[in-house]
């Protein structure tokens, strides 16, 4: 029995779970997950590994006795256990205060037609040499490194509500980067790309790196006080996105560890700032989420005012709001709020017009980690992996042992402007380059 229960189709395996839990819960939740990971890595110049990683299992939520019961298992000869299990965490689960999925999931939009099929892995072992003689060909010192995924991945949902569907998605990535090391001094640059169909830009990435190293070529000063800081696309996303992803989670603002928990309708930015999501978009593009809800584009921030937030539907319910289709997983775990993709809308002057209208100014391109100090307050401080001192409207070389702080609320309030070009950053961001009017610099000789 228990092989012919691992023999059965995604559809089938949540069929079961539901049937199985049908005689002991009011209502229950199945997910199906299964994933297929190449990674082809070239460090230091050479080959170092390709393998393929692949998982598969499922999730089960539960609603019995009025409490949540949740279990999780990658083995699917033994789904009799997982509905037991989930059954017995809802004598400890906390109250049932919303219901499982019941709407009816939109028919395919153009984002999810047939995907193209994936480079081979002789294709991407071909590519990855050619991209190492070109980085070296400027400067054959450099270690370069070369990452590609090919990722495959299966979704499946089901309730006894009726709702039953499934999304399937592939990525193709690359990063290309090298470490570059002269004494004390070592350099780190790198790009990356992730893309849904076709392949990655490698002649862009390889531009991309190699300009990188000639605006490092010479080491500048900045000193330590408030300068005009402008933010590439790079470090919108990894500093500004993710405080704005946090403070506009609709688990902050029902916990009210939010401050913008009371400020819907209210103009708190510049006006030129727009934030909005868009789930037909991006890598990520999907029709429903984690949660079998129907996703919708949304505008979080408009013109500068508080317009809506992000949720999923546990959120959702202790806050008296409806999901707005944003329940994700990591893995095979519980749901929470999370973004499909956050997009912020363009202005109208150019990348390199922000550039020239600099007199003395900081670009913030790499930051180490993420950064942030007090999320929930909108605060970063981040050091800099790899930045640049702009004079007079030119770059004129990159700066170390450099941090920038500020408040987004601050900030937003001084922007001078945003880039008219936008840039998808992994898959989950497309935004603009953000010129700010002062930011605090702190600068070690």
């Amino acid at each position: 029995m228990k092989s012919a229960i691992a023999k059965l189709s995604p559809e089938q395996t949540l069929d079961y779970l539901l049937t199985q839990a049908k005689t002991c819960t009011e209502s229950a939740e199945a997910y199906y997950l299964s994933t297929e990971d190449t990674p082809i890595e070239f460090e230091n110049n050479r080959l170092k590994s390709l393998q393929t990683k692949a998982q598969q299992g499922v999730a089960l939520r539960v609603i019995a006795h009025g409490k949540i019961g949740f279990a999780s298992s990658t083995d699917l000869s033994r789904l009799d256990d997982l509905v037991a299990a989930a059954v017995q965490t809802a004598e400890i689960g906390e109250p049932a205060d919303f219901e499982f999925a019941s709407e009816a999931i939109p028919s395919n939009t153009v984002s999810e037609v047939e995907l193209s099929p994936q480079p081979t892995t002789d294709r991407l072992v071909t590519i990855g040499d050619r991209l190492i003689s070109q980085v070296r060909a400027y400067n054959p010192e450099i270690l370069v490194n070369v990452d590609f995924h090919l990722r495959s991945r299966l979704t499946a949902i089901a309730t006894n509500s009726g709702v039953m569907a499934t999304r399937r998605n592939h990525t193709t990535s690359s990063s290309l980067g090298g470490n570059l090391v002269k004494g004390e001094d070592f350099l780190q640059a790198y790009s990356y790309e992730v893309v849904r169909q076709g392949e990655p830009n490698y002649d862009r990435l390889v531009e991309q790196v190699i300009q990188k190293y000639r605006w490092s070529e010479t080491l500048a000063q900045v000193h330590s006080g408030t300068l005009p800081v402008l933010f590439t696309p790079r470090a919108v996303a990894s500093t500004i996105g993710g405080l704005f992803d946090t403070v506009l989670s609709g688990q902050a603002i029902a916990q009210k560890a939010s401050p913008l928990a009371d400020k819907l309708g209210q103009t708190l930015f510049d006006r030129r700032l727009t934030i909005f999501e868009d789930p037909s978009l991006g890598v990520s593009a999907c029709r429903f989420d984690d949660e079998g809800t129907p996703t919708s584009a949304k505008t979080f921030i408009n013109q500068g005012a508080v317009e809506c937030f992000y949720w999923d539907r546990r959120w959702a319910a202790k806050a008296e709001r409806r999901s707005t289709g944003n329940g994700f997983r990591g893995g095979l775990s519980r749901p929470f709020p999370n973004t499909i993709n956050l997009c912020i809308a363009p202005s109208k002057t150019s990348y390199a017009d922000l550039i020239a209208q600099m007199e003395e100014g900081l670009i913030v391109d790499q930051v180490l980690g993420a950064g942030q100090s007090n999320q929930l307050a909108g605060e970063f401080s981040v050091n800099l992996d790899l930045g640049y001192k702009v004079e007079r409207g030119k770059i004129v070389g990159r700066v170390k042992n450099t941090m920038v702080a500020g408040n987004i609320f601050a900030a937003f309030k001084d922007l001078i402007d945003l880039s008219s070009e936008t840039e998808w950053v992994g898959g989950g961001a497309l935004v603009p380059a953000i010129l700010f009017a002062q930011l605090g610099v702190a600068a070690r000789s």
